[in-house]
C-alpha cells in the first residue's frame, strides 16, 4: 500500500470512494472546483491510500491558520481493519502540525458508526 498527497486528478476516484461511504455527506460543495480550491489553499494536507494503483482510502484535511480540520475520511469496506484510516489521519494531522497549527478537529456526523 502507498500513501501519497491527494491531487486534483484523483477527483473522480476519490468522489466515488466518498459516495460509497454511507457516513460521508457528499454534496454540491464537493465539486471538482471546490476540491481544487481546498487543495490549493491547503497543499500537502490531504492524502490518498492506493493499492494496485487504485484509491482505497482518502482524507481531506487543512486548516484556517488557527484550527485544523479533518474532513471526508473513508476507507473502502474490503480494506478496513488494516490501519489505513489511522495512517491517513496521522499523515493529515502531522501535515497540519508541521504548518504550525496545533489544534485539529474531526468533522463527523453524530450517526457515524465508526
Amino acid at each position: 500500500m502507498e500513501i501519497r498527497t491527494m491531487q486534483l486528478y484523483d477527483y473522480e476516484e476519490v468522489m466515488a470512494l466518498w459516495s460509497r461511504a454511507s457516513d460521508i455527506g457528499v454534496g454540491p460543495d464537493d465539486s471538482r472546483a471546490h476540491l481544487g480550491k481546498y487543495l490549493h489553499r491547503n497543499p500537502g494536507m490531504s492524502f490518498v491510500a492506493l493499492e494496485d494503483d487504485r484509491i482505497v482510502g482518502a482524507v481531506m484535511a487543512g486548516h484556517d491558520g488557527y484550527l485544523g480540520f479533518i474532513h471526508h475520511t473513508a476507507v473502502d469496506k474490503e480494506h478496513r481493519g488494516k490501519g489505513i484510516g489511522e495512517q491517513l489521519v496521522r499523515r493529515a494531522i502531522d501535515a497540519i502540525h508541521a504548518d504550525g497549527v496545533n489544534k485539529v478537529v474531526c468533522v463527523a456526523f453524530k450517526s457515524n458508526s465508526i
